[in-house]
C-alpha cells in the first residue's frame, strides 16, 4: 500500500499541472470532512444503519429477518466465548468504525481486551476492529467485497468474515501485509477463529438455532 501511495504521489508531482491538482484535491477532501463532520452531528439521532464512504452518506434499508438472525447468533457465539475467557469486547450491528477516510457500521466485530480496555461508556467512534464480518445483502454485497474489505486490510483488521445468507457460506479470510487472502469458504464443517483466540465451532451454528443452542450449551457448562 506505501509503495502505490509513493507511486500515486510521484505521477502528480511529475504532472506539469501539480499545483493545481493538489489545491482541488485539498479543496474536495476539505468538504469531504465538512460533509462527515455533518454525519458525526446527525449520527445520535438516525435510527436506521449509516455509514460515510468516500465523502458520501449511505443509508441502509432495514434487514430482513434472515439477516437479523445471522448478525444475532454470531454475535451470541463471539460474546458469551469471548466474555468467558475475557478476551475483548463484541459489536453488534451500530457500532462505528471510524477509519481514516470512511465510518463502517460492521455486522459483528470483535475488539481485542488490550483496545477495548480504553474504550468509555459514551463512546460512538471506535478504532478498527480485529474481526469485521459482514452479512451479505442484493445492496451490500459490492461495497462489502469492495471498498470496505480494502479499507479494513489497510487499517490492519487482522480477520475478515463475508457470510452469504442464501448459500448459507462462511469466507474467511486473513490479513497479510494489508491485503486480505482467502483462508476458507464452506457452507459445512469446522471454523476456528484466528482474531478470538481458540473459538473453534460448526458453521451451521450460525444459520441454525438448535445448532447454536447447543453449541452455546457447551461452552456455558
Amino acid at each position: 500500500m506505501v509503495s502505490n501511495k509513493n507511486q500515486l504521489v510521484q505521477q502528480i508531482l511529475d504532472n506539469r499541472e501539480a499545483p493545481g491538482i493538489i489545491k482541488e484535491l485539498n479543496s474536495a477532501l476539505e468538504t469531504e470532512m465538512q460533509k462527515r463532520q455533518a454525519f458525526y452531528d446527525a449520527m445520535s439521532t438516525e435510527e436506521l444503519k449509516t455509514e460515510f464512504i468516500n465523502g458520501e452518506v449511505i443509508v441502509h434499508s432495514p434487514v430482513k429477518k434472515q439477516h437479523n438472525d445471522i448478525s444475532f447468533s454470531l454475535a451470541m457465539i463471539f460474546e458469551i466465548y469471548a466474555d468467558k475467557y475475557d478476551l475483548g469486547y463484541i459489536g453488534y450491528e451500530k457500532i462505528m468504525i471510524s477509519l481514516t477516510r470512511n465510518d463502517y457500521e460492521p455486522d459483528v466485530c470483535f475488539f481485542k481486551k488490550e483496545i477495548a480496555v480504553s474504550f468509555t461508556d459514551t463512546q460512538s467512534l471506535f478504532p478498527a476492529p480485529s474481526l469485521a464480518v459482514e452479512v451479505l445483502s442484493k445492496n451490500t454485497a459490492g461495497r462489502d467485497r469492495g471498498i470496505k474489505m480494502q479499507d479494513y486490510a489497510a487499517h490492519g483488521v487482522e480477520e475478515y468474515w463475508i457470510i452469504d445468507p442464501r448459500t448459507k457460506t462462511v469466507e474467511q479470510y486473513f490479513n497479510e501485509d494489508g491485503s486480505f487472502y482467502l483462508h476458507k469458504k464452506s457452507d459445512e464443517g469446522m471454523i476456528s477463529c484466528k482474531a478470538i483466540t481458540n473459538l473453534t465451532f460448526q458453521i451451521v451454528a450460525i444459520f441454525d438455532k438448535k445448532e447454536r443452542r447447543k453449541f452455546i450449551a457447551e461452552l456455558t457448562k
